[in-house]
């Protein structure tokens, strides 16, 4: 018998098959950043930016040192920016010597 049987499941189709993705299709597209609309240019200007930390300037060593822990608290203390107040600290230091 080659006719189907009304019994018989449905084909299944898979839901993630999804339409081929056409130049047309992004030219009609809707470009967002976040929940803001913006032009196309907008958006690939944002997808060319580079994410994470900013580089940096090249100029500092990383390394370890130990220091008095009344003097580090007392950095510490003058809040965010403490380690570059210290720094400002050697250099004023460094130049007056």
């Amino acid at each position: 018998m080659n006719v189907k049987s009304q019994n018989s499941p449905e084909t299944w189709v898979d839901p993630d098959d999804a339409p081929e993705l056409t130049d047309e299709f992004f030219e009609n597209g809707v470009w967002r950043i976040g929940e803001k609309i913006v032009s196309r240019v907008e958006a690939q200007a944002e997808v060319g930016r580079r994410r994470g930390r900013p580089a940096g300037s090249g100029t500092k060593v990383s390394t370890t040192i130990r220091f008095d822990a009344d003097v580090l608290a007392a950095f510490k203390a003058t809040g965010d920016g403490w380690q570059t107040r210290m720094n400002d600290a050697l250099r004023e230091w460094l130049s007056s010597r």
